[in-house]
C-alpha cells in the first residue's frame, strides 16, 4: 500500500505524527509530501517535520490512499493547494482511501465530496462539511472516506485507517501491542 500524507504550514503535528507511526508500524509504504517549496513543514506550534517529499515533484495519483492532518491554518494551506484538490479528486474518483481529521475533512467537504456521506470535524466547523449525515462519533468511516474530530482521537484515527488498509485483526494486534489493551 502507498499512502501519501500531505503536510500544509500549520498542520497540527499530533494528527500527523501519531497516525503516521502507527501505519508505519502496520507496515504501510506511506509518506509525508510537502505542499510548499521546502521540504522543510512547520506545524501549528513550530514544530518542524522534514517531508519525505515535495508535492511539486510528486506523481500525486500514484497512491492507494490520502491523509489530510487538520490544524486551522494548515486546512486553508491544503484547501489553497491546487496539488491537493487533485489528488483527492483523483482518489474520489478512483474510490481509493481518503482520510482527513480535525478540520481537514472541510476540505472534502467544500470539494462537495461529503454530499452522499455521513462524516464529522472538528466541533464548530460543521457547516462547511456540506454532508449527508453529521456524525456525533469521533472517528468516522463511510466507505472509502474516513474522518475525524480532532486530535484528542489521533490514535483512534490512526488505527481505523490500519483496519481499512489491513483488517480488524491487525488493527488489533497494532493497538495491544502499542497500548497494552
Amino acid at each position: 500500500m502507498k499512502i501519501y500524507m500531505f503536510l500544509a504550514d500549520g498542520f497540527e503535528e499530533t494528527e500527523a505524527l501519531a497516525p503516521l507511526d502507527l501505519i508505519i508500524r502496520a507496515g504501510a509504504d506511506i509518506k509525508t509530501v510537502s505542499i510548499s517549496e521546502d521540504y522543510t513543514v512547520c506545524g501549528a506550534h513550530d514544530i518542524k517535520i522534514q517531508a519525505d517529499l515535495l508535492a511539486k515533484e510528486t506523481d500525486l495519483t500514484d497512491c492507494d490512499g490520502l491523509i489530510l492532518p487538520g490544524g486551522g491554518k494548515g486546512t486553508e494551506n491544503l484547501y489553497a493547494s491546487e496539488a491537493v484538490k487533485t489528488a483527492v479528486k483523483n482518489a474520489y474518483d478512483k474510490n481509493k482511501l481518503i482520510c482527513a481529521i480535525c478540520a481537514a475533512p472541510t476540505v472534502l467537504g467544500r470539494m462537495g465530496l461529503l454530499k452522499d456521506k455521513t462524516a464529522v470535524c472538528y466541533p464548530g466547523m460543521e457547516d462547511m462539511l456540506f454532508c449527508k449525515t453529521l456524525s456525533k462519533e469521533p472517528v468516522v468511516q463511510d466507505g472509502n472516506i474516513i474522518t475525524a474530530q480532532g486530535m484528542g482521537v489521533s490514535y483512534e484515527f490512526g488505527l481505523k485507517i490500519t483496519e481499512y488498509l489491513y483488517g480488524t485483526e491487525k488493527a488489533n494486534k497494532l493497538k495491544t501491542a502499542t497500548c497494552g489493551r
